[in-house]
C-alpha cells in the first residue's frame, strides 16, 4: 500500500510540476514535459537510465505517427491558404446565403478550412476576411469574427489531423474513420449552436461586443488580388481538403463487408491510414491547386517548407508527451490508475475530459492537456469497456476548456479584433467554454448508442 500511495504521489506532484514550470516560471511545454517526465521517472524509483531510456521510447513512438499525420496536414492546410482554396471556398458559402446566413455560412466555411492547419495559422490569414464580409456587408464585427473562430476552434477539437484529436486517437489506439465520423457527428449541431446562436446571443447579452460596427460606412468596391486570379476551381478546392476524412471513413466502413485478406481490403486498408490518406491529399493539392494553377514546382517547394515552421514545436510537444506517457508505463502508475479505476464511479469520458479541462484551464495549452491526460487516461481504456473513438473526443474537447489569459489564442482573438481583456472574456472566453461543453455532452449523448 505504501508503494502504490507513493506512486500516486510522484504522479501529482510531476502534474503540479508541469502547471507550475508552464504557468509561473513561463517554461516552454516542450521543456516542462521533458523535466517532468524525468522528475516522474526518477520520483517513482526509476534509475536515471531507465528514465532516459523510457523517455526516448515514448519520444520517438509518437513521432512515428502523430509527428507525421501533423506535419502532412500542415502542408495541406499550406497548400490550402496560399495557393487562394482557402480563400474560394469562405467566398463560395458566403454567397450562398443571404445577408442573414452569414454567421452559418462563416461558420462552416472555418471548419472546412480549418480541418488540415493549425488554428494559429488559419485564424491570421482568415482574419482579413472577416474584416472585408463586415465593411461589405455593413455588419458588426463580431458578428462575423465569433462564427469564425468558432467554426475554426470545433475543426481544432473534433477533427484529425489536428494535434489534439490525433495525439488522443494514437494514444488509446482508436479508429481514424470512426473518429473522423463521430467528429463530423458532433460538429453538425455544434456550428449551429455556437456560429450563429451563440453570436446573436452574446451580442444581444453585451451591448460591448457590438462598438465595432460597419453599419454607417461605405461599402468599398471588392479588391482584386492579382496572386488570386488564377485561384483553383471551388470543387478541386473542395475535393482537396475532403480527401483524407473520406478516405479514412471508406476503410472503416469496408471493414466487415470484405474479405481480411482480399486486394480491395488491402487497397482500402493502405489508402485509408491517416497518414497514407493526407499524403495522397498533398500530392493531389500540388497538382490541383498548385501545377494546375500556374504555381511552379520551386514556388510550391517554398510553400511547403514555409508552412512547416509552425508545427515543429507542435511535434516536439507531442513528443515529449509521448515520452511522459512512457514514463507513467514505465513506472507501473498507469497501471495502478486503471486498477484503482475499477471502483470509481465515474464514466472514463467524463473523468478524461475533466482531466483535460483542469490541466488545460491551469497551463493555457490544449495540446499539452490532452497529451498528458491521454498517457493518465489511456490504460483504463482496455479495462472500462468504454468506445474508444468517443474516448479521443471526450479529451480533445476538454483541452479546449476556459481558454484565457495564459492562452495563446486569447490574445490573438483580442489583437487582431482589437477588443478589451473584458470583451474577449465575454466572447472568446464564454465560447471556447461552451463549445468544450457541448462537445462533452454530445459525447454522452452518443455514447448511449454506440458505447
Amino acid at each position: 500500500m505504501h508503494f502504490e500511495i507513493s506512486q500516486f504521489v510522484a504522479l501529482f506532484c510531476a502534474i503540479a510540476l508541469l502547471i507550475i514550470l508552464i504557468s509561473k516560471f513561463k517554461f516552454h511545454p516542450f521543456l516542462a514535459l521533458i523535466i517532468t517526465a524525468g522528475f516522474l521517472g526518477i520520483a517513482a524509483g526509476l534509475s536515471p537510465t531507465q528514465t532516459i531510456k523510457s523517455f526516448e521510447k515514448g519520444f520517438g513512438g509518437v513521432l512515428g505517427s502523430t509527428g507525421l499525420v501533423v506535419g502532412l496536414g500542415t502542408m495541406l492546410g499550406g497548400l490550402m491558404l496560399e495557393s487562394g482554396a482557402a480563400d474560394k471556398i469562405a467566398n463560395t458559402f458566403i454567397r450562398l446565403g443571404s445577408v442573414r446566413m452569414i454567421p452559418l455560412t462563416i461558420c462552416i466555411a472555418a471548419l472546412i478550412i480549418g480541418l488540415p492547419h493549425l488554428f494559429d495559422v488559419s485564424f491570421v490569414m482568415l482574419v482579413p476576411l472577416v474584416y472585408a464580409i463586415a465593411r461589405r456587408t455593413r455588419s458588426q464585427l463580431m458578428r462575423i469574427g465569433i462564427p469564425l473562430a468558432a467554426g475554426l476552434y470545433i475543426a481544432h477539437g473534433l477533427m484529425l489531423p489536428h494535434p489534439s484529436p490525433t495525439l488522443a486517437m494514437t494514444t488509446y489506439g482508436a479508429d481514424a474513420g470512426l473518429c473522423m465520423l463521430f467528429g463530423i457527428l458532433l460538429a453538425l449541431p455544434m456550428i449551429i449552436l455556437c456560429g450563429p446562436l451563440f453570436t446573436r446571443w452574446a451580442l444581444k447579452v453585451f451591448p460591448d461586443l457590438r462598438r465595432q460596427d460597419f453599419s454607417q460606412q461605405d461599402i468599398e468596391p471588392e479588391a482584386i488580388d492579382p496572386a488570386r486570379h488564377h485561384s483553383p476551381t471551388f470543387f478541386l478546392s473542395m475535393l482537396t481538403i475532403l480527401l483524407p476524412p473520406i478516405l479514412m471513413m471508406l476503410k472503416t466502413l469496408a471493414k466487415g463487408h470484405l474479405a481480411a485478406d482480399g486486394n480491395a481490403s488491402m487497397l482500402l486498408n493502405t489508402i485509408g491510414d491517416p497518414i497514407v490518406s493526407l499524403l495522397i491529399a498533398v500530392l493531389f493539392a500540388i497538382w490541383a491547386l498548385g501545377i494546375k494553377s500556374g504555381l511552379t514546382m520551386a514556388q510550391l517547394q517554398k510553400i511547403l517548407g514555409k508552412c512547416l515552421g509552425p508545427c515543429a514545436a507542435i511535434i516536439l510537444i507531442l513528443g515529449a508527451g509521448g515520452g511522459l506517457k512512457e514514463m507513467l508505463l514505465a513506472t507501473n502508475v498507469s497501471k495502478l490508475i486503471a486498477d484503482s479505476a475499477l471502483h470509481w464511479n465515474i464514466s472514463p469520458l467524463v473523468l478524461a475530459w475533466s482531466v483535460a479541462a483542469l490541466i488545460r484551464i491551469a497551463i493555457g495549452s490544449a495540446t499539452v492537456a490532452v497529451v498528458t491526460t491521454a498517457g493518465i487516461v489511456a490504460p483504463l481504456a482496455a479495462h472500462s469497456g468504454v468506445n474508444l473513438e468517443l474516448l479521443v473526443l471526450a479529451t480533445s474537447t476538454g483541452g479546449l476548456m476556459l481558454s484565457h489569459v495564459n492562452d495563446s489564442g486569447f490574445w490573438l482573438f483580442k489583437e487582431y479584433f482589437q477588443l478589451t481583456v473584458a470583451e474577449t472574456l465575454k466572447s472568446w472566453t464564454l465560447l471556447v467554454s461552451f463549445i468544450s461543453l457541448l462537445g462533452l455532452i454530445f459525447v454522452l449523448l452518443l455514447d448511449m448508442f454506440v458505447g
